[in-house]
């Protein structure tokens, strides 16, 4: 590991892991982790009851640039509901509700992570 701390690819693998134990905490279910499509990827898939949830995990060593939790653009989150649609059209997700939350994780001087959910909402024509 360099000497100025974990390279950007390492910091989000770990903000991953510890979204999902957020997430397990939180009473939801691990579907899927880094769902890959052309455009990006997403983060984790999970169920939460009947509501399959799409979730973004945002990271920050400080939060001296600002919430993690702001850096989801309209245009991130136009990706994230583009590839929500092609995961929902190649599995049989039944009656599920959909929803795109957001977890926030910070790691000084203690890694916290914050949940959002219904972070944002998929256009109403998707």
């Amino acid at each position: 590991m360099p000497a100025d701390g974990p390279s950007t690819h390492e910091r989000g693998r770990r903000g991953e892991q510890i979204a999902v134990d957020l997430l397990r905490q939180s009473g939801y279910r691990i579907v899927e982790r880094n769902y890959r499509w052309a455009g990006g990827e997403i983060d984790i898939i999970a169920a939460e009851g009947d509501t399959l949830c799409f979730v973004e995990v945002r990271t920050r060593q400080d939060d001296e640039r600002g919430d993690p939790l702001e850096t989801v653009s309209a245009h991130k989150q136009r990706q994230i509901v583009r590839a929500a649609r092609l995961y929902l059209a190649d599995h049989d997700v039944g009656d599920s509700y959909v929803r795109f939350d957001v977890v926030g994780i910070v790691y000084e001087p203690e890694p916290r992570a914050v949940l959002i959910r219904g972070a944002f909402d998929a256009p109403s024509n998707w």
